[in-house]
């Protein structure tokens, strides 16, 4: 069996930021605009008004204060409320890849490999723009790699989880090098007319290039210790869309459930003692100390949620460079929070520092990787 390296990490964050005051003054125009044309039967008590949302709840809800998203024109627009992505041709880069591009040539950099370097591409995403083909193959062609490439989408949880699968095809001797990319664009999936979660999403772009250990023996990376994955079936988190919609006799209405869908209180309550179990877990599998811990990059969701998990596995409250939270400026963006965490919080960490990084959410899902520098 093979040991597996960490060698480079790359974040694409797209140009445009929404803060909340600007979504919410979009929100409430909105909701006046639907509460204006539905008068009479919210008079009539067949409809409920729509409420206001403010900053300030947005803020004590979830830690977040803005997000970046790939188009902000729409989303901003009363009678509009979501992202307007032009339609591209088939022989054009999809707009997925053009995000993996980015953040897989800057994870490359770091690590100091080529294209040539690497065998093998993992897309994993919680949702992909189109069925077929995959998106990882898509990028593997764009940045000429030669193996092959697949996706995968454990929706919160695929970016742990395809860390997990790379690392084991590196282990068992498959491959000597995988480049596991996270294109989230979160604005497509999220309703953004839902006073409840209308800023819990934003875009971005992750990517991880793992390696062979006994290939870079001499470079700074970070040594993957063990991988821990877990599943638990909920409807709590759903999204219904898919490619029988049509196929429906409903299936082409504006409907709710074909976007993202929250029971927030009941995911909060169920997934919190999930997580920690699973992370203490994972720790007691390898005679770890939570101690021993340098680091969390946890899920980027909701900072209470990580503050909550924070305090279970350590047994107290984490210091601010413990548990780096970046959901304040990207907001919840799926399976790409805990790496960019990852990503921005890590460089400082000296020889042998151990760290966990850590995803969760629709499944449910948790996915866990502990690590060590090694300089």
């Amino acid at each position: 069996m093979h040991r597996v390296a960490l060698t480079g990490s790359g974040v694409f964050t797209p140009e445009a930021v929404i803060t909340n005051d600007e979504l919410v003054t979009a929100f409430n125009a909105y909701a006046d605009l639907y509460n204006t044309e539905h008068a009479d039967a919210i008079a009539a008590g067949k409809v409920e008004a729509k409420e206001h949302s403010s900053s300030e709840f947005i803020l004590k809800a979830s830690g977040i204060e803005q997000r970046h998203v790939m188009d902000k024109s729409g989303v901003l627009d009363p009678k509009v409320m979501h992202p307007l992505l032009r339609q591209r041709s088939d022989d054009e880069p999809s707009i997925m890849t053009e995000m993996a591009m980015d953040a897989a040539q800057k994870a490359l950099a770091k690590a100091g490999r080529e294209p040539g370097d690497v065998d093998a591409v993992i897309v994993a995403a919680s949702n992909m723009e189109r069925a077929y083909p995959a998106i990882a193959v898509e990028v593997q062609d764009q940045l000429g790699i030669s193996g092959f490439g697949f996706d995968m989408n454990v929706a919160c949880s695929s970016a742990t989880f395809g860390i997990q699968a790379a690392s084991d095809m590196i282990r068992s001797g498959s491959v000597r090098s995988v480049l596991m990319v996270n294109p989230e664009i979160c604005s497509g999936h999220l309703e953004w007319r839902d006073r409840d979660c209308h800023f819990i999403f934003g875009d971005v772009c992750t990517a991880v290039l793992l390696e062979r250990l006994d290939e870079d023996e001499g470079r700074p990376h970070f040594d993957i210790r063990s991988t821990r994955c877990l599943t638990q079936f909920s409807n709590n988190i759903r999204n219904n869309n898919g490619y029988l919609r049509r196929s429906r006799p409903d299936g082409v209405a504006d409907r709710r459930d074909m976007q993202f869908m929250q029971e927030g209180r009941k995911v909060f309550k169920e997934v919190l003692p999930i997580v920690s179990s699973h992370i203490l877990g994972h720790l007691e599998e390898e005679a770890t100390s939570p101690d021993a811990l340098k680091r969390l990059w946890l899920h980027q969701a909701n900072k209470s949620m990580n503050d909550f998990i924070g305090r279970k596995v350590l047994g107290r409250t984490p210091a601010p460079d413990e548990q780096p939270n970046i959901l304040q400026n990207y907001a919840n963006t799926s399976s790409a929070g805990s790496i960019i965490a990852f990503s921005q919080y890590s460089d400082d960490l000296s020889d042998g520092d151990l760290g966990l990084i850590c995803s969760f959410g629709a499944g449910y899902s948790v996915g866990s990787v502990l690590v060590r520098k090694v300089n």
